[in-house]
């Protein structure tokens, strides 16, 4: 307890690490700075990008399951474009009209109506691959930052370490008070590192684990409109 009474909250001197620190440890302050600050960007954009995905999806779904017309259903979920859902039913419904045009598959042979089917099954498999992609797009980068800024603030760390101890065996001198300030400054790159890192990887399992259920629910879905196709349009 008497360490942290002698130790306020603001006692590090940030101007001071600034401007005694070497060109490497500044190196390393000013690429975990840009990290840290294109992370934070990224995760807002993410986090607004899957909270729109999840509102406009579950609006997708209440009208799907509620319409009694595949146009109907079509029309609304053109206006939910952050849907992936909608994108998904949107692909299907489209391949479904191009072969309603191309023939009437109830018409058709028995190889020529599954052939009308598996085309609807490879829209829909296209579309839910590009949206899983669209919805991945950056988070590898909080993947990078989580794992590898802790690295690089032990980097900063070490040589500023290994510059503390030649400036000491330089002057002859290893007393508390000269050994304290390079060291503590050397040991803040660490800290950088991890202040970088932590919310990186948060953010990284939270959006995953998010992406991963729109993976699911796309799948279901996809299934569910191949049922409803095969009962109504391939009898």
């Amino acid at each position: 307890m008497t360490f942290f009474r002698t130790l306020p909250l603001g006692a590090l001197n940030y101007v001071e690490i600034i401007r005694t620190g070497s060109l490497v440890e500044l190196s390393v302050l000013a690429l975990l700075a840009a990290a840290s600050a294109f992370s934070w960007a990224l995760i807002a954009v993410k986090l607004r990008q899957l909270s729109r995905a999840r509102q406009q999806s579950l609006a997708f779904l209440d009208t799907f399951w509620k319409a009694s017309r595949l146009d109907s259903i079509y029309q609304k979920a053109q206006t939910l474009t952050s849907s992936p859902l909608s994108r998904v039913f949107c692909a299907g419904y489209e391949e479904l009209s191009r072969l309603a045009q191309s023939k009437n598959p109830q018409e058709g042979a028995m190889a020529e109506r599954l052939g009308g089917i598996e085309n609807v099954e490879r829209a829909l498999n296209r579309a839910s691959t590009s949206e899983i992609t669209h919805l991945e797009s950056k988070v590898s980068f909080l993947a990078t930052v989580g794992s590898s800024a802790p690295f690089v603030g032990l980097f900063g760390t070490v040589m500023g370490i290994l510059s503390a101890f030649n400036e000491i065996a330089e002057k002859g001198n290893a007393t508390l008070s000269t050994v304290a300030a390079p060291i503590g400054n050397a040991l803040f790159a660490t800290a950088a590192g991890l202040f970088a890192a932590i919310p990186a990887v948060v953010a990284y399992n939270s959006f995953v684990s998010r992406i991963r259920v729109f993976d699911t629910e796309m799948s279901n879905f996809s299934s569910d409109f191949l049922n409803i196709v095969k009962r109504h349009f391939f009898k």
